[in-house]
């Protein structure tokens, strides 16, 4: 009996000489798409002029791109169980092929976007892709290290990614962000094609349509009414139109999920305190990270009026610091639990945030250096400890249901924040004017900024509040 535990420890459910190739192509493709998530934010200003488009829509190569994702990602489990691994990544990698060369061709803007939101698809079928294949090709004994690995990809991309597109910037055009990502995914196709293998079992389940369109104009109606207020206005019928469509369709497609006996999301699991207060807090943290990493390169090269390349490289210590305590904080969880790690890193982060919502158009850079880093070690502690408190509070196949949740909700809530902090940067942006008239653009900008950062610092503070409802061991024995 003793011997065939042993012998699970040591064997892998799809069993395969070199696991590595096999997880090649994925972890290729996922690092670009975390990279092509991240990278792009260091472009926008001068994506504004060669384009001739305004902040707010030049916000939707990012909000596109992750509304994309969030949508694909809840219908991941759905899609492997219709088609093969190898379908499935050769696919994906074909497809973001596709849309890098659709993007670093385009001409404008509509082209552009029409890119982006196909390398969403792609991003959305790889990444959980490879965590499930993970999972499947490595020996329990070896699968933490594996799991660590995969982490790792997913946090060095945002760490080098605003540094690498700055310094593409300084030599070359926009277009070459796209096409530096052409021959890393014909590398990882390549792996695809001769190195995967097919795991899990085709059932091909039910489609239930219904829940597919309800989540796509659900999730599509709310980011769309968010991003669109920041040149129509709050009070505009499109606006009002969009969110009150989405917002209606999201209930319904949340109600059906509640009564469907196999839903997409299993949003039952919300009724759990714990992992609805750690799902909240990775959902905020997210919101945390993305609207300060879309305002700040924004700030450098139009309130600072510093070069690209510059922009890259002074938000590189910040970059690496993040993937650091990334890869750390969550050990911090088995040691002391989540409230410790969550609450200090929220109160960091606010730290960070409030240093930002100072800066002018003569800060020195070591002050926005030190801001940055400041932000981005408080951000990411309370991560990791956050999403493993909502995790542990599940059971069985609850914890993938969980899993799934809290990524696609993290690319909606990183859409809608981004969308939020663009429209406040109008705000804030007029404001200036209004008072000071039009001819201190970097000035209005800087202050728009500052009204960005509020957002941030909201979302901190709202963190902050729901970190109090994160209960201990002996609290729950009580």
């Amino acid at each position: 009996m003793k011997q065939n535990e042993n012998n699970g420890m040591m064997q892998a459910r799809v069993p395969v000489a070199h696991p590595m190739i096999v997880m090649a192509s994925m972890m290729i493709g996922a690092f670009v798409g975390m990279f092509s998530e991240t990278s792009l934010n260091i472009a926008l200003p001068q994506l504004m002029s060669h384009l001739n488009v305004a902040a707010g829509t030049i916000q939707w190569l990012v909000t596109g791109y992750m509304l994309v994702i969030g949508i694909v990602l809840p219908f991941s489990s759905l899609i492997s169980k219709w088609f093969t691994t190898r379908q499935i990544i050769i696919f994906g990698l074909l497809a973001f092929i596709v849309g890098a060369v659709v993007s670093a061709l385009s001409t404008a803007f509509p082209m552009l976007l029409a890119g982006r939101m196909i390398q969403g698809i792609a991003t959305g079928l790889i990444l959980p892709m490879m965590f499930t294949v993970a999972m499947q090709v490595f020996p329990p004994y070896k699968l933490g290290a594996a799991m660590e690995m995969c982490a790792l990809v997913i946090m060095f991309a945002p760490a080098i990614g605003p540094t690498l597109t700055g310094l593409i910037l300084a030599k070359l055009s926009w277009n070459w962000i796209f096409w530096a990502f052409v021959p890393f995914l014909v590398i990882a196709l390549l792996f695809a094609i001769f190195g995967l293998k097919n795991v899990g079992e085709l059932t091909k389940p039910k489609v239930d349509v219904l829940s597919l369109l309800e989540s796509i104009i659900g999730f599509s109606g709310i980011v769309m009414g968010v991003s669109f207020a920041s040149e129509q206005g709050w009070a505009s019928p499109l606006v009002l139109g969009s969110l009150i469509v989405g917002i209606v369709v999201l209930a319904l497609y949340v109600k059906r999920q509640l009564v469907l006996a196999e839903p997409v999301l299993n949003l039952k699991i919300f009724a759990i305190p714990a992992f609805r207060t750690g799902a909240v807090l990775v959902m905020l943290d997210f919101g945390i990270i993305l609207s300060a990493m879309y305002l700040l390169p924004m700030y450098i090269q139009r309130g600072l009026l510093l070069p690209v390349a510059l922009t890259g490289i002074i938000m590189l210590p910040g970059g690496i610091i993040n993937a650091l305590v990334s890869a750390v904080a969550g050990r911090l969880y088995d040691k002391v639990g989540a409230k410790t790690p969550v609450r200090l890193g929220l109160i960091i982060a606010l730290v960070g945030a409030l240093m930002l919502v100072f800066t002018t158009t003569h800060t020195s850079i070591a002050y926005l250096v030190a801001a940055h880093v400041i932000l981005m070690v408080g951000a990411p502690l309370a991560m990791p400890p956050a999403q493993t408190y909502a995790l542990n509070s599940l059971q069985g196949a609850q914890s993938g249901d969980g899993s799934t949740i809290m990524n696609t909700m993290q690319q909606i809530v990183g859409a809608i924040a981004t969308a939020l902090a663009t429209s406040l940067l109008g705000i804030g942006q007029a404001a200036y004017q209004n008072h000071h008239g039009s001819g201190h653009l970097s000035a209005a900008f800087t202050n728009g900024t500052h009204y960005g950062f509020y957002f941030t610092i909201a979302l901190i503070v709202v963190g902050l509040l729901a970190s109090l409802r994160i209960t201990t061991a002996k609290d729950a024995e009580k």
